[in-house]
């Protein structure tokens, strides 16, 4: 197994950085964007301050606690609970003084052949949390 990388693409954020990474670094804050989560994929979500739990099928409960923070740079999230080693971390970098911008990244150790049916979907997922990310109103 080898540890592959998956990274969204840079997305502007309406928002002063400050403002991104105090909403993010404090996970109950995710809690109103929680009706952009695809119902059909994601279910029994529950957020607290330091981590967000999730049912995935067929995976089962996932926990994602924020193992770092570095204020106005990035928050980094690592798995409890996942069947395979994932570390994800949200990088922000201001722009002016009203804009910034964010990339989410993630590490997954996978095998070649996982690598080959789940990697562009894994991609996809990647994307879509940064979209939802840029598209809060912070």
């Amino acid at each position: 197994m080898s540890v592959t990388k998956y990274e969204s693409s840079v997305k502007s954020v309406n928002s002063p950085v400050d403002a991104v990474y105090n909403t993010l670094s404090d996970l109950n804050n995710i809690e109103r964007v929680k009706d952009r989560i695809p119902a059909d994929r994601v279910k029994d979500i529950k957020f607290d301050r330091d981590s967000c739990s999730l049912r995935v099928d067929p995976v089962g409960e996932v926990k994602f606690i924020i193992c770092d923070r570095e204020e106005n740079k990035t928050v980094k999230f690592t798995a409890e609970n996942s069947p395979l080693p994932v570390f994800i971390w949200i990088q922000m970098l201001p722009v002016t003084t009203t804009t910034s911008k964010i990339k989410v990244t993630c590490h997954l150790e996978l095998n070649m052949f996982l690598r080959s049916m789940v990697g562009n979907k894994i991609k996809e997922g990647i994307e879509r949390i940064a979209d939802t990310l840029a598209a809060i109103n912070y």
